[in-house]
């Protein structure tokens, strides 16, 4: 097994890549909208990229939404870019530099052609920064292969019938640094542990962009006999184990099935000519296929020599080969109704229907079919689709993309995209890597994170937490908080640290600012806050709901005075009389819950358990004299 890593982190820059506008994401209501459709083009020598070719056949509307405070004509591919936001270029070689990397002699941007929507302009732009260098997990050396720089994509937030893809312009633009290794990782653990130690050195630069999304991985995996498979897009770093074991079973499963038919005299598949089904299913108890006939579809057919059983063959947790035509067919095309012999009967479809699509099929004992059902045009397309593909088992596994899934597993996403789709941008004038350039980088380099571990321990925080904090997307606030208020570290690591995670788990999305969160933890200890004390305005804080200074007062309006408290407290004894009656002091986790319930957000929960224990202790005694 090999794999290949690849990195794309966000920078936390001033402005875009190509452009004066914020890298920030737009919070509400976009400005504007405006459609495109774009077309795949030759390279200079006349050839067409397969991915970008894919993309065009299935001949989608791209409809982009914007608004001028986070996007600019620029996003919009109707102004020339802007010279290469040089902060951002420095963070690519203060990276280049910590993992050894040598920087090339010139910057020269690159177009990279996509036109899945998700560049206004049909390509992104991309430069070479540095080759080479290495990190290392334990003993283990993984080389680099090369260090990028480029814009990250539009995201999309949707679609809309009939054929139309949703995406925002917010994102399009902000500076990605993209690390790619060598094929040195030989195991599933071992691909998660350099995406740690490559995200380590990123958080080192201490201009990282921090939340879900900002950081993407992508493996590119083979094993022995195959053929590299890209997985593209893995937000969570936990997945990566299972996604490479995963993949790598599915590999080894078609070489399996591969070998299986070449056994079977099958060095070549034979698929029939489509032919259309449709009479026969006219009188059909099946719901899928009769619901269909109703809108004037169409039921169409193929033959699939020797190919019996093998549509069943097991790829994976759930999954057969049968699922990975599917899929392909419905990337290519949309269509989803599609069926085949090593799954029927089923569906409401009968052993009786079965047996006569394969008589006019012409199927033999050993011989498979495939059903699809849309409209005629449709379906013939979605059969020359998955003829391509049942084809190509043969051959084991297929050089393509792949989208990673919650479960572990992938799907076919578009073919693997090859070297005509890069050509040089004649908009960006170069930009000469110099030795006084990179001395001045050199020098900027922030310390290791080890010394930033060391000083919270000193100031107080455990060791596990100041762990923690290196390796979170947190770094940033709390080295922040530590430059302007040291003393404040202590809350600053409990509320960005676990209370931010707990939040988080509750649904609470991270939309603060790094300034308002640092501004917030700085306001709360000046006033002497209690974390617990703490909890309500720090959500409302880091939900973008309210601004630190707000947040702040209205602790100070909702805030208990001691009095109130104790009333509070005394109603409930009052309430659970009976409960105190036959438990005494016992009774403290119980009747601490409730208070709380009643108390939670302005009052500190170790003032009010000394509160509930004064009160209760007093009670119990009274009933006990």
């Amino acid at each position: 097994m090999r794999i290949g890593l690849e990195v794309h982190q966000q920078l936390d820059t001033t402005h875009k890549l190509f452009c004066e506008c914020p890298t920030k994401l737009l919070d509400g209501e976009s400005q504007f909208r405006f459609r495109r459709t774009l077309r795949a083009s030759r390279s200079e020598l006349g050839e067409v990229d397969s991915a970008a070719l894919f993309e065009e056949q299935r001949s989608k509307e791209y409809i982009y939404e914007a608004d001028w405070d986070t996007s600019c004509l620029v996003e919009m591919d109707e102004e020339p870019p802007h010279e290469l936001n040089r902060e951002a270029l420095e963070a690519a070689l203060e990276v280049a530099h910590l993992v050894g990397a040598k920087p090339v002699d010139e910057i020269q941007v690159m177009r990279k052609l996509v036109i899945d929507g998700s560049n206004t302009s049909g390509f992104q732009r991309t430069s070479l920064v540095a080759i080479g260098g290495a990190v290392f997990v334990g003993e283990k050396k993984v080389r680099i292969s090369t260090i990028c720089l480029e814009e990250d994509a539009a995201r999309k937030v949707g679609e809309e019938p009939p054929n139309s893809v949703v995406y925002r312009l917010d994102r399009l633009g902000i500076p990605l640094i993209e690390i790619s290794t060598e094929p040195d990782i030989t195991t599933p653990e071992e691909a998660e542990q350099v995406a740690r130690e490559i995200g380590g050195v990123l958080r080192r630069t201490r201009k990282t962009k921090r939340g879900l999304g900002t950081i993407r991985q992508d493996l590119n995996i083979s094993v022995e006999g195959g053929a590299r498979v890209e997985v593209k897009g893995i937000q969570e770093l936990g997945l990566i184990p299972r996604i490479a074991a995963f993949e790598a079973q599915r590999q080894s499963s078609l070489l399996s099935l591969r070998s299986t038919l070449l056994s079977r005299g099958l060095d070549r598949i034979v698929v029939s000519r489509p032919v259309d089904l449709t009479q026969l299913f006219s009188r059909t108890d099946s719901r899928i296929i009769s619901g269909a006939l109703l809108k004037g579809k169409k039921v169409l057919g193929i033959r699939v020599e020797g190919f019996s059983g093998f549509f069943g063959f097991p790829t994976g947790p759930g999954r057969r080969f049968g699922t990975e035509v599917a899929e392909y067919v419905g990337q290519f095309t949309g269509l989803r109704g599609i069926l085949h012999s090593d799954e029927l009967p089923g569906y409401g479809i009968t052993t009786e229907e079965v047996e006569r699509v394969r008589s006019t099929l012409g199927c033999t004992a050993k011989d498979a079919f495939m059903l699809v059902i849309g409209s005629k045009e449709l379906a013939l397309r979605a059969l020359e689709v998955a003829a391509r593909r049942i084809s190509a088992a043969i051959d084991g596994v297929v050089q393509e993309t792949r989208a990673p899934q919650q479960d572990g597993t992938t799907r076919f996403s578009r073919p693997m995209p090859g070297a005509e789709r890069m050509y040089p941008e004649t908009d960006v004038p170069h930009i000469q890597i110099t030795g006084e350039l990179l001395s001045e980088v050199k020098a900027k380099i922030p310390p290791p994170l080890e010394s930033t571990r060391e000083r919270m321990v000193s100031l107080g925080v455990s060791d596990e937490l100041a762990r923690q904090a290196v390796e979170s997307d947190m770094l940033q606030v709390l080295e922040d908080v530590l430059e302007k208020r040291p003393q404040a570290i202590k809350l600053a690591a409990g509320l960005l640290l676990q209370d931010a995670k707990e939040l988080e788990a509750e649904g609470t999305p991270s939309k603060a600012e790094n300034s308002d969160l640092v501004r917030f933890v700085v306001a709360a200890h000046e006033r002497n806050f209690s974390r617990d004390l703490l909890k309500s305005a720090f959500k409302a804080v880091l939900s973008g709901e309210a601004r630190p200074e707000e947040a702040l007062e209205r602790i100070r309006s909702d805030e208990l005075d001691l009095v109130s408290l104790r009333v509070i407290i005394r109603g409930v004894l009052e309430k659970n009389a009976s409960l105190v009656r036959e438990r005494g002091e016992s009774a403290f986790k119980p009747l601490m819950g409730e208070v709380m319930e009643k108390v939670r957000g302005r009052f500190p929960g170790s003032v009010v358990a000394e509160e509930l224990r004064k009160l209760l202790s007093g009670v119990s005694q009274e009933r006990s004299g």
